[in-house]
């Protein structure tokens, strides 16, 4: 048996401290406060919550849901499911007295209202995207629609839940607001938890390219996904290794690198690595890097890169058997498409 979920955190913009003009985030709450002995707290979970930097915006920005994961010491993962939403404030840069003179002209026109990012974060050592996206909305939910359910009552219900690690059996769960979700273990806690990223990562970048990616990672070549989208990241990263098993990749893996960590991208050792498509001309001097972009459904591979694919006629093979499994998923999907 295992926690679903070791922590909770609430992780906000940080008006009091600007780094060289940048917003920071910090940990409003955390519970449990003090660390398992089992899971110790990941440091640097605020700098994953806004990838691309902590900023102000003038306009809200739709609720989002993402996974990163994180690697500590001991190479475990954690995986840390974030939900952000926008709320308003009173802009700072038009407090009395904080423009001088010369910015009065520019301070006129700042909007009095801005919005900030502030991130639900759920960390824990098992991968249930789902679970976590519906515990979290649920949430969210009760903070922003005022539910007579108390969120330290469904807070403490969540860090206190724990499900097998494996078995295959179905656990039905509720957080004590009236809500059910049922999670399905894993026959075996060996194999990888896939979900649809497989299929996936197969639509977004078709056949040939999955099949150099995933020569290219058997290979300990680096390997960078670029996409606007952090789910899709993490989706990428996920169904790439899935069809590596029962192989385990044992190399720097971050499906979501955050913006001020880009100088990994440099590292002398192999990778697997997400970045959002906002840092795209970052990447484009990495000489020895192959770059799969999600959102056009391309890989760049360098000059200097050779990639052994899979010898013949196991790659035709291969290559033949996944199109017919191609083939089968349309057209099942087709006729369900035909029935509802």
């Amino acid at each position: 048996m295992a926690r679903l979920a070791d922590y909770f955190v609430v992780v906000g913009y940080d008006l009091d401290n600007r780094v060289e003009g940048e917003g920071q985030g910090r940990i409003l709450q955390r519970f449990p406060e003090k660390d398992w002995e089992d899971s110790p707290f990941p440091q640097g979970v605020e700098l994953f919550c806004q990838p691309s930097g902590w900023q102000l915006v003038p306009e809200r920005h739709p609720a989002s849901f993402f996974v990163a994961v994180l690697t500590d010491i001991n190479s475990e993962r954690h995986y840390c499911a974030c939900f952000t939403f926008w709320e308003s404030l009173d802009n700072p840069q038009n407090k009395a007295g904080e423009a001088d003179e010369a910015d009065e002209d520019l301070a006129v026109i700042q909007p009095a209202k801005v919005f900030a990012p502030k991130s639900l974060v759920l960390v824990s050592r098992l991968d249930y995207t789902e679970a976590f996206r519906n515990c979290l909305g649920l949430i969210y939910t009760i903070h922003v629609d005022g539910l007579s359910t108390t969120l330290e009552t469904v807070i403490g219900n969540l860090l206190t839940c724990v499900i097998p690690i494996a078995g295959g059996s179905q656990r039905t769960i509720t957080l004590g607001a009236g809500d059910r979700q049922v999670i399905q273990t894993p026959i075996n806690d060996s194999l990888p938890v896939s979900g649809c990223s497989v299929a996936q990562l197969f639509r977004q970048l078709g056949i040939v390219n999955v099949l150099y990616l995933f020569c290219a990672a058997l290979t300990e070549h680096k390997i960078l996904f670029l996409s606007s989208s952090y789910q899709r990241l993490t989706d990428a990263c996920r169904g790439l290794l899935a069809i590596m098993f029962p192989l385990k990749y044992s190399f720097t893996y971050v499906p979501i690198l955050p913006g001020k960590l880009l100088e990994v991208l440099s590292t002398p050792t192999p990778f697997i690595i997400g970045v959002n498509s906002f840092f795209r001309s970052e990447t484009q001097e990495l000489l020895d890097v192959i770059i799969a972009d999600l959102d056009g459904g391309t890989i760049t591979i360098p000059e200097c890169v050779h990639i052994s694919l899979l010898p013949e006629p196991l790659l035709q093979q291969t290559q033949t058997a996944l199109s017919m499994v191609k083939k089968t998923v349309v057209k099942n999907l087709l006729m369900n498409a035909g029935k509802s």
